[in-house]
């Protein structure tokens, strides 16, 4: 059996009912399980053996439309834009201003009897034929297809609201008494239980379909401006390269690269796709994917990202991924699974949404009859059960996740933050422990020289020089700090590795050795005084020692070791303020582990800890339970991070511990872990106060309507502006600002090299 993985553009939607009534209908095909989303409007499908045409026609089965997204476009490899959605939003916003024209006459005129002249009311009625009739076309036509398919949704409440208060003032025009010249009416903002046989609706018919369509086209604007940050990801990379064949330039469009290809990157132009550095030395600048301000240096065999722009010289890269393996393409596809997915609030307002809509017309047919059978005038009784069915249209609730789902992972991805799905914001609220692996995440993972002592009458710089010119022949970390520190330096004549123990050569008429103290005392014969040994033994407890020689005398020795991130205190500190109690965890002894905590404020420390064992403490912890969250970046991470609540990768870590990960922190930074739960959180609660206020305001109106307390009218406006004041709230979130980097950084401080 095959595993299928299918996402599927929905078109026909209209409320979050439809979206409800199309999951069920897919969730009934054998082994599917499938979660649609009204405010993308996309169906992620996950199931074994399931065909695509047997997933379309289910929803069209349901009186929607579904098609296979657009492949990328062949000249940029990007999806192709939805011109469709941008002419349906146009659509939407012509028939708002035709049907506003026509009404705003009908609303004057209704509620202003100073203008009522003879016989007004049928000019009120030409003018809103046309809105009741082609402006709420829509809403009609939904309701016409729900109802062959035995379903009622929001479309079905306003259809019938704009129906009634349409047909009763055809009614009363032709057959009561509305029709006679010299009739007037006056607004007012409750029902009237006196009003006489002449009361016409058409107002309400009116306006009522222009807030609806007034809400409709700001829901389509919140989508489509929620939307923009995956639209300028999908713009962010380069559109060509200038690709190196036999020496020569030859620019071609970046689909056509491959892995191996060399390309060229001049000043000021984009990295077209990731790759290591063969040649040159330059700053990159890296904000547009990671957030950070400051460009990052880069030379020969650095790691550089697509879409990252040179700003410094002459860069030659050796092209190692395309395509759909490159950062970017991951970065579109983790914010569409966590744009298309839903969290365990979204289920709950769909649920509600699937049963809402029969309840509320039968709520409206119940206070029509009360009423009629408490005594009331018809008059009142529509009234009443009319604006029961207006009031009720719960848009604001299919609104109240998707919108703060896409614009707060719109606004992580801006940051560098990338959010996995929906569900990752139920567990940001429960986590009570960030467990931190040590190396690459509050390390930088990288070795450097942290200190020189060199003998008596020898110069540091004397001591680096010899040692880099050997060094410069090995591909070894510590060869690699050591070269770095050094600086330009000419290589060695000849060069020998002996694996474990060190490096010799020749530099000139001199004989140069390099390597561990014992190495050097027993293999070479080389005396070290008392002093230089202590020395050495300290600079042992945090990380590796070079001892070097020359022509057979002690030259001094180098401490290379793993360096902590210059925010990794800051960091901690963050983490209490967010009631994370924060736990250390490294396969270094205990010593160097504790000497590291302490650093940055760690009190639990689990030291010489084995990949394995770091799966077996986030069991532990969560056993004594603890809501766990594990930040990592290694392949010996993804474990533990797939095993904890909460999993957060470093960016530049490997594939495996991004792919096991629920956040990917694209810098790399600490700080950010600390923004990136700050920022699930607030779109959590976002979405809580959302649908708290939605739910709040049918409770609390439903019974004003159906009391009569509330003119149709009245009711429609109150209903639209819910759903601007769930789209107004969730774009709250596009203001949130991360905590500042500390304006004087800890000095990095030495840690010892994971073994």
């Amino acid at each position: 059996m095959s595993a299928v993985d299918v996402e599927l553009d929905i078109t026909g939607m209209t409320c979050a009912s439809c979206a409800n009534r199309i999951e069920r209908k897919l969730n009934k095909l054998p082994g599917v399980e499938a979660t649609v989303n009204y405010a993308t409007e996309k169906a992620r499908v996950r199931g074994t053996d399931v065909d695509t045409a047997d997933l379309i026609a289910a929803v069209e089965s349901a009186g929607y439309q579904a098609a296979i997204p657009q492949p990328p476009a062949p000249e940029t490899g990007e999806t192709a834009p939805a011109e469709g959605k941008d002419d349906e939003t146009a659509q939407l916003r012509r028939r708002l201003l035709i049907t506003a024209a026509l009404s705003l006459p009908v609303a004057v005129l209704s509620m202003v009897p100073a203008l009522q002249f003879e016989n007004w009311q049928w000019l009120a009625l030409t003018l809103t034929a046309p809105v009741a009739v082609w402006g709420a076309w829509p809403f009609h036509r939904a309701a016409a297809i729900n109802a062959r398919h035995g379903a009622a949704t929001m479309d079905t409440l306003i259809s019938v609201g704009v129906i009634a208060a349409f047909g009763w003032s055809l009614y009363a025009l032709f057959f009561g008494g509305a029709g006679m010249a010299g009739m007037t009416m006056s607004f007012t903002l409750v029902g009237t239980p006196q009003a006489g046989g002449h009361e016409i609706y058409l107002e309400v018919a009116a306006l009522v379909t222009v807030f609806i369509l007034a809400g409709r086209y700001a829901e389509a604007r919140a989508k489509k401006s929620s939307s923009e940050a995956l639209r300028a990801l999908l713009e962010m990379g380069a559109k060509h390269a200038t690709k190196l064949v036999d020496g020569a330039e030859r620019t071609v469009p970046v689909t056509q690269l491959i892995v191996g290809d060399i390309v060229l990157v001049r000043p000021g132009e984009k990295i077209p796709s990731d790759g290591l550095v063969a040649d040159g030395a330059s700053a990159v600048d890296a904000s547009m994917l990671t957030g950070e301000s400051v460009p990052v240096e880069v030379t020969a065999g650095s790691r550089v990202v697509g879409a990252t722009v040179n700003v410094g010289g002459r860069l030659v890269v050796e092209i190692t991924r395309v395509g759909a393996d490159t950062e970017l393409a991951r970065m579109r596809r983790l914010m569409e699974e966590a744009q298309t997915g839903k969290a365990k609030v979204q289920r709950i307002a769909d649920r509600v949404s699937a049963v809402f809509v029969p309840v509320v017309i039968a709520l409206a047919v119940a206070a029509f009859a009360g009423w009629v059978i408490a005594g009331a005038s018809l008059e009142l009784a529509f009234t009443a059960a009319v604006a029961t069915l207006i009031i009720a249209c719960p848009c604001a609730l299919g609104l109240a996740t998707p919108t703060a789902l896409m614009v707060g992972t719109g606004r992580g991805s801006q940051l560098g933050i990338l959010i996995r799905g929906p569900q990752v914001l139920e567990q940001t609220r429960k986590v009570d422990t960030v467990v931190l692996d040590k190396t690459g995440t509050v390390t930088t993972g990288r070795m450097s020289v942290t200190d020189v002592r060199p003998a008596a009458g020898i110069s540091r710089g004397d001591v680096l020089r010899a040692a880099a010119a050997i060094e410069s022949g090995s591909e070894h970390p510590v060869a690699r700090a050591i070269v770095t520190e050094a600086g330009a330096v000419p290589p060695a004549d000849t060069f020998a590795s002996h694996a474990g123990f060190g490096v010799q050569g020749t530099t000139g008429s001199s004989a140069v050795v390099a390597g561990r103290v014992g190495w050097l005392q027993e293999q070479w014969g080389i005396t070290i005084p008392p002093t230089a040994l202590a020395g050495a033994g300290e600079l042992a407890e945090t990380g590796t020692v070079v001892a070097v020689a020359r022509d057979g005398e002690y030259l001094g020795v180098i401490g290379v070791a793993d360096t902590l991130k210059p925010t990794s205190a800051e960091a901690i500190a963050r983490f209490r303020s967010l009631g994370l109690s924060p736990v250390l965890l490294t396969g270094d002894n205990e010593t160097t582990a504790a000497r590291i905590a302490a650093e940055v404020g760690i009190d639990d420390v689990r030291a010489g800890v084995t990949p394995a064992g770091k799966l077996d403490v986030i069991r532990q912890l969560q056993a004594e339970g603890r809501v766990v969250a594990m930040v990592g970046d290694g392949v010996n991470d993804a474990a533990a991070l797939a095993a904890a609540d909460l999993g957060l990768a470093m960016g530049g870590g490997t594939d495996a511990a991004i792919a096991a990960s629920d956040i990917t922190i694209v810098s790399g930074d600490l700080l950010v872990v600390a923004d990136a739960i700050r920022l699930a959180r607030r779109t959590l609660a976002t979405i809580k106060s959302n649908l708290f206020w939605a739910f709040a305001y049918n409770v609390a109106a439903i019974p004003l309507a159906m009391a009569a307390l509330l003119n149709p009218l009245v009711a429609a406006a109150a209903m639209a502006l819910s759903s601007v004041f769930v789209v107004t709230n969730s774009l709250r979130l596009r203001r949130f600002r991360p905590h500042p980097a500390p304006v004087a950084p800890t000095t990095a401080a030495p840690a010892t090299q994971l073994t």
